[in-house]
């Protein structure tokens, strides 16, 4: 099995590089989560990655906290907030489901639920981390259920191959039903759902800690 922090420390500085896909999806995402957030937050990461996403949103929160598997990721993050002189993102490497000490008013998990190994305890320690009535605010991709089948499929015939060569992740695929059900379990409310772009399937999630 991959060692998921060698691998993410292994593409840092490719990824560090690569440009967003859809970023007219992205803008909207982050538009979205945007309009959940406050500037008294203190919000939480995880799996921030290179910081892009905290970078973007550090202006309309008092503090982001961003957490990632990968040192080097990290790294990088920490030289970027340095170079546009945003100084309210701590960047921390933790487990995705031993994450620090809160409360936190919101925590942002995009691109990451389908990566974590054990999507129960990571969503238990969401729940832990946010004070009452906090968010959880995600995106991750789920079994499309139109569209992209063929693509669905060559990815489940080629990805073991890709983990075995050391050249790909961990990867969980759920249902939409399977997906929002754990966070149900998790003790998660669940106010906003949708797929962001509505042809892919990338689900959004906003979740309110009951």
């Amino acid at each position: 099995m991959v060692n998921q922090e060698q691998f993410w420390d292994g593409i840092a500085p490719k990824y560090a590089k690569s440009p967003i896909k859809n970023m007219e999806s992205y803008e909207y995402t982050l538009d979205r989560t945007r309009s959940y957030l406050k500037e008294s937050d203190l919000v939480l990461e995880i799996g921030a990655g290179t910081g892009s996403t905290a970078l973007l949103l550090a202006d309309g929160v008092e503090q982001i906290v961003a957490t990632d598997i990968s040192e080097k990721m990290l790294a990088v993050g920490r030289t970027r907030a340095k170079e546009q002189g945003v100084e309210n993102i701590r960047f921390q490497r933790t487990e995705a489901d031993s994450l620090p000490e809160g409360p936190f008013d919101a925590v942002m998990a995009h691109n990451l639920l389908h990566l974590v190994e054990d999507l129960p305890g990571t969503l238990q320690a969401c729940h832990e981390a946010l004070s009452p009535g906090g968010l959880l605010i995600s995106k991750t991709f789920v079994r499309p259920t139109k569209g992209l089948q063929l693509m669905y499929r060559f990815m489940r015939v080629v990805l073991p191959v890709m983990q075995w060569l050391g050249k790909a992740p961990y990867v969980a695929i759920y249902t939409v039903q399977e997906f929002e059900q754990a966070f149900e379990r998790a003790g998660f409310e669940i106010i906003e759902t949708a797929n962001y772009p509505a042809t892919e399937a990338r689900r959004y999630i906003v979740a309110r800690k009951r």
